[in-house]
């Protein structure tokens, strides 16, 4: 069969090994993953030509950031808007290189990498490889959010122009798995980076609790991650007789205190990411989306579908970096909304859904939660977190937390927590079984609420009764992932499958040095864990 595309950076890939028909199953087309490779190949040459004795400008960073962001899944999907950022790359190499122009001679200053040779590299070379290309990718969304409220790192930066270069090079494996250790690094101080940046600019998340109902009248829907784009949208919309509903990753907004001072941001509406099709199919009113978790909008409701910042899709309404939602705001009156309120449920038939338990808010009530360890309240934490998705099998993650036992904790962020979050698992020691710490964006939570125990227990994290039962879909969770081998956390659960960019060798690696192992059942694996 003709191969059109390569591509198996997501969880769903084709048959578990690599999407290479027409169109992928995220639904982006050959093209655009043709033009997504030649970006990734631009942004390699643009790393070799800034080297250590070329001095760089915040556009080169910016530009590697934002290159990074629009190739993870379900980001851009627009041909000519991708063609657009390589180009700017590459008048940002002609400004670091200016002699290379009209010279002839093919050198490592002047070539974009052809992504062919990572594809079809040796199985292991290849793995490494795209463990590091799809790491900085997940890291570049968080760099990207930090970026826009005005953080930046300059150690972070530079480990990007790093890992892109290493991608180019021919290296063996002993050369490429520091690289892939040092992502997960680099990806901590990332997250931590936009941690800062988010509590700094819109307070410390407290626990909150959010209903499903759709009050009747004008409404938008936001969704993706960005706070900033809710934040303007809030301030826009003010007076304006409209409501705002979060929708996915945006749940967590409702805990920060610069946000739900808004008075008509109201609840939240519908799942995670996948359902996106069935969810707007019907509804009367736009939606936003603000960064990446994008389903490709059906005709039927195109015309009510609005992307920003990096977010593309041909055929939409995109609002420009002056972030004027003033189109999104004249649809939600034409539309004018339901006429009656609309009184909708979770997947397990929960009314409302809670958030903001921060690790600030966790931390804060630390000696409860020790004291409830000590007195035996609370014999076990579960980590249940990561991407939601559509592949069968993603009930294990239901039916795991319905099946933990009373007296455990569990702590969850991300969309898939969508599966389990309206379920009311009641209280243990004066605090909720139940833990929402947040979005994807917000894993460095869990982590710093994980190091903060084990320094009060005296022990290490992986000495902890906390057992790591993580969901996949994306390039954000690859970085996650990175950042809990860099912290050497070990006995890991991940599902629903296993990346098909793991080599069988490299995965013999991660588990015989890290124990990682795919999820089973959740009747074994809970035996297993808390054995």
């Amino acid at each position: 069969m003709e191969q059109n595309m390569f591509c198996f950076q997501c969880e769903q890939t084709a048959g578990c090994t690599g999407c290479t028909g027409a169109k992928g199953v995220c639904g982006k087309t050959a093209d655009t993953a043709r033009l997504q490779d030649e970006l990734t190949g631009a942004l390699i040459g643009l790393a070799h030509a800034a080297d250590e004795n070329t001095p760089l400008a915040e556009t080169t960073w910016k530009l590697m950031v934002e290159g990074l962001f629009a190739t993870l899944t379900n980001v851009s999907f627009d041909d000519k808007a991708i063609a657009e950022i390589t180009d700017r790359i590459h008048q940002e190499k002609a400004r670091l290189r200016p002699d290379c122009g009209g010279c002839a001679s093919p050198c490592g200053h002047n070539d974009d990498y052809d992504m062919k040779l990572l594809w079809n590299a040796q199985e292991d070379i290849r793995s490494l490889k795209s463990l590091i290309l799809f790491g900085i990718r997940g890291m570049a969304a968080y760099a990207y959010h930090a970026m826009t409220l005005g953080y930046t790192d300059t150690e972070v930066n530079e480990f990007f122009a790093k890992a892109l270069f290493a991608l180019g090079e021919d290296w063996d494996m002993d050369l490429l798995l520091p690289i892939i250790m040092e992502a997960g690094k680099y990806n901590l101080s990332c997250m931590e980076l936009l941690d800062r940046a988010n509590t700094a600019t819109y307070g410390t998340p407290a626990p909150v609790t959010v209903p499903l109902t759709v009050e009747k009248g004008p409404f938008i829907v936001i969704t993706g991650h960005d706070l900033h784009d809710l934040k303007l949208l809030l301030e826009q919309t003010e007076g304006k007789g409209i409501n705002i509903y979060t929708h996915g990753e945006m749940l967590p907004c409702h805990a920060y205190p610069e946000l739900k001072k808004y008075s008509h941001l109201k609840g939240n509406f519908g799942t995670a990411w996948q359902n996106q099709q069935k969810e707007f199919a019907e509804l009367p009113a736009p939606v936003l989306f603000t960064t990446n978790c994008l389903m490709p909008p059906k005709p039927s409701y195109m015309d009510r579908v609005f992307t920003t910042g990096t977010v593309t899709f041909p055929g939409t309404v995109h609002i420009n970096e002056e972030k004027d939602f003033t189109p999104v705001i004249q649809r939600a009156l034409e539309l004018d909304g339901y006429q009656e309120d609309q009184h909708f449920t979770g997947i397990n038939g929960g009314t409302s859904v809670t958030t903001g338990f921060s690790h600030g808010t966790i931390l804060g009530v630390a000696d409860q939660v020790i004291d409830a360890v000590k007195a035996g309240a609370i014999r076990h934490f579960f980590l249940v977190a990561g991407c939601d998705g559509a592949r069968s099998g993603r009930n294990y993650y239901t039916d795991f937390v319905k099946q933990s036992p009373s007296d455990s904790v569990i702590l969850t962020l991300a969309c898939g927590k969508y599966r389990f979050n309206d379920l009311d698992l009641g209280t243990i020691g004066g605090l909720p079984r139940l833990m929402d710490m947040g979005q994807c964006n917000d894993a460095y939570g869990a982590i710093k609420v994980a190091v903060a125990l084990a320094e009060a227990f005296g022990c290490g994290v992986n000495e902890l009764p906390l057992s790591m039962v993580l969901s996949w879909y994306e390039q954000k969770a690859v970085s996650i992932l990175l950042t809990l081998l860099h912290l050497g956390i070990k006995n890991i659960r991940l599902g629903p499958t296993l990346p098909a960019f793991l080599s069988q060798n490299v995965l013999n690696y991660l588990v015989e040095n890290f124990g990682i192992a795919a999820i089973t059942t959740p009747e074994e694996d809970l035996k297993t864990l808390l054995g």
